[in-house]
């Protein structure tokens, strides 16, 4: 037996005792989790030292080092969302809906978990903790299966995170890391129905695109951040430096960054050489169209392949529009539908951007980096799901849960 099969299989067989545990059981095994990461820290910054080393060796670019990199700091953040999950709402068996038939059928329809997730996902150890904390809470079990960039940080968690597990009630074996970096490893994961429930990729638009045309298992798909921000003509000039530099250059690595600024050409005139410096100071370079390139002569010419790229790196796509609508259709051209934003003080304008624009997060005068579920008090997040089916925007827990319906009578049978 493999040991995708074999990992999969012992976390298929606690999903019957992880179905019987009370929320005070499951948030309690969360609390003891968050409380061992931080107790470990040390040993896990050791191992992600070893992740760091390997990457430099390898020539893995800073802005994706970044993703990689753990410290005190962001283990005691790591820890926080796992503590933030235990004090929210435990969705399942809740009752979304009841009804009476006709017959005196009475129906109940409640929440209940997916069953055996599994996470593929690349560079961010975060997600091992987040994934873990987000399917226990909702009592399922979870198989993870991280990039080889963070094989030792992932390692060093789970091993931290078993042993957590082992003082609670709820069962360590729920969850599962599959430590063969292959690809083979990931190719076995999508075919392995009737173990696995679902399966949810995390990570750049190959791994995406491989795990959704190639999975017989069900698919939530989270989409690659081509993400943009629209200048309208009447923006405020220091609202739009602000919004624009933290949608960049605050955390440049992530998928809810913004890759295109699109520039009302009114408002160009006026305030793009300015704006240009602000990145400049900033370090990012400027790829623009070639109005851009007359009004900032130090950008490098864009190309149609630089407005479909997810840079996650310290380069920005700039692009000068007459109005609204050529700005809505160049997002449509190139955006992945994850989050868009608009800086306008014209009612119309935000009203329309926020009604036509298709995406699973769109913004009126502030950052597209609030699309993440800490920021949107879920804790954690599963993913970003770009996709309109079962689940769109931030996955918190009621993400990672199916319905099933009651049906209570006394003796009815269908003619």
């Amino acid at each position: 037996m493999s040991e995708v099969v074999n990992k999969v299989t012992l976390a298929k067989e606690t999903v019957g005792a992880l179905v019987k545990l009370t929320t005070e059981q499951k948030n309690e095994a969360l609390l003891v989790m968050a409380a061992a990461l931080q107790h470990e820290a040390a040993a896990i910054i050791a191992a992600n030292a070893e992740d760091l080393e390997r990457g430099r060796q390898n020539g893995t670019p800073e802005s994706m080092l970044d993703r990689l990199a753990l410290d005190e700091h962001r283990i005691a953040g790591i820890a926080e969302g796992l503590r933030q999950i235990a004090v929210l709402p435990d969705p399942v068996g809740d009752t979304l809906e009841t009804f009476e038939r006709p017959n005196g059928l009475s129906v109940e329809k409640i929440r209940v978990p997916l069953g055996v997730i599994g996470i593929i996902y690349e560079a961010r150890p975060n997600v091992t903790v987040d994934a873990a904390g987000l399917c226990l809470k909702t009592g399922n079990a979870v198989v993870l299966r991280g990039g080889s960039s963070a094989l030792s940080s992932n390692r060093k968690i789970v091993e931290v995170l078993h042993k957590a597990l082992a003082t609670t009630a709820l069962p360590p074996n729920a969850l599962q890391l599959i430590e063969d970096p292959s690809r083979a490893s990931v190719d076995e994961m999508l075919k392995l129905n009737g173990l696995l429930d679902v399966i949810i990729p995390r990570g750049g638009s190959s791994l995406i695109q491989n795990v959704v045309m190639n999975a017989t298992v069900p698919v939530i798909e989270t989409g690659a951040g081509i993400c943009h921000t629209y200048l309208d003509a009447d923006a405020d000039p220091e609202m739009a430096i602000n919004i624009s530099l933290n949608a960049k250059a605050q955390r440049p690595s992530v998928c809810n960054s913004m890759e295109t600024l699109i520039v009302n050409r009114d408002y160009a005139q006026a305030h793009l050489p300015a704006l240009a410096e602000a990145f400049r100071e900033a370090n990012v370079e400027l790829r623009g169209c070639p109005e851009t390139v007359a009004l900032v002569p130090w950008a490098l010419p864009a190309t149609e392949q630089d407005y479909a790229t997810e840079y996650n790196d310290y380069i920005l796509n700039i692009k000068i529009v007459g109005d609204l609508d050529e700005a809505m259709g160049h997002i449509e051209r190139y955006g992945t539908k994850h989050s868009e934003c608009i800086v306008s003080e014209t009612t119309d304008h935000v009203a329309r951007f926020l009604q036509e624009v298709d995406a699973a997060a769109v913004y009126h005068n502030a950052s597209t980096r609030f699309t993440d579920g800490f920021e949107f008090g879920f804790g954690a997040e599963i993913g970003i799901s770009t996709q309109k089916l079962h689940a769109r925007g931030p996955m918190g827990l009621p993400a990672l849960t199916s319905t099933k319906y009651k049906v209570y009578g006394n003796g009815q049978i269908r003619g």
